[in-house]
């Protein structure tokens, strides 16, 4: 078995979880916050069989592409004394990473 964690832009969250869900793969969703936009994410707990691990790693290249974006920043600690001001960042995609379930269990 293996277990998936996937950090995804809150906008393709929605869209990998029902084309999981009719795949019949579970999927947990947990909600985060990227560190340098301080912008929403979603993280994908999904656990499968080692078989579909190249489907699901295909559906969340298919479904989560970066894009450019402007975003306008804002000082991150008070007191600091930069003016916020827009910059293009690129935004979604998906961080994966795959790790080796040494055992499962459904309680």
């Amino acid at each position: 078995m293996k277990l998936i964690m996937a950090v995804v832009d809150d906008s393709d969250s929605s869209k990998v979880v029902e084309e999981l869900t009719k795949r019949n793969i579970g999927v947990t969703r947990l909600a985060s916050t990227g560190g340098f936009l301080k912008r929403g994410n979603t993280t994908l707990l999904i656990g499968l069989e080692e078989e579909r691990l190249e489907e699901v790693l295909g559906l969340l290249e298919k479904i989560c592409k970066p894009r450019k974006q402007v975003v306008t920043l804002f000082p991150g600690v008070p007191g600091e004394t930069f003016a916020p001001y827009p910059i293009e960042v690129t935004v979604g995609g998906a961080t994966v990473f795959v790790l080796n379930v040494e055992r499962f269990e459904k309680i």
